[in-house]
């Protein structure tokens, strides 16, 4: 092989694995942060979408919880806040276990 046509299998090895990474999908889940999850315990007598937003505030991520798996959601994060807590259907590319927000809205 030259090292032209490995130059080339380089690189085409490296465009392929990045787009094979990010994957547009839609997924439904609650929003919620990556630190409480499915549980809002830490703070009595808050509801579940004050709990989201203090802990944003506090350093936390906005986040999808899909079923058992749980996403770290990026984008627009005044979105995400108005959003917290509720059920919604989120479409964007997911990487491991981060979308990248297309587009996000309630879900019944």
């Amino acid at each position: 092989m030259t090292l032209r046509q490995l130059t080339f299998s380089l690189l085409f090895l490296t465009l392929t694995a990045g787009f094979a990474a990010a994957a547009s999908q839609t997924l439904t889940g609650v929003v919620t942060d990556e630190m409480c999850g499915k549980k809002h315990s830490m703070m009595s007598g808050k509801s579940d979408a004050e709990c989201v937003r203090a802990c944003v505030r506090a350093g936390s991520h906005y986040a999808l919880q899909a079923g058992d798996k749980l996403y770290i959601l990026k984008g627009d994060t005044r979105q995400f806040e108005s959003l917290a807590a509720k059920k919604v259907k989120v479409t964007g590319d997911v990487n491991g276990t981060t979308i990248a927000v297309s587009t996000i809205a309630e879900s019944k």
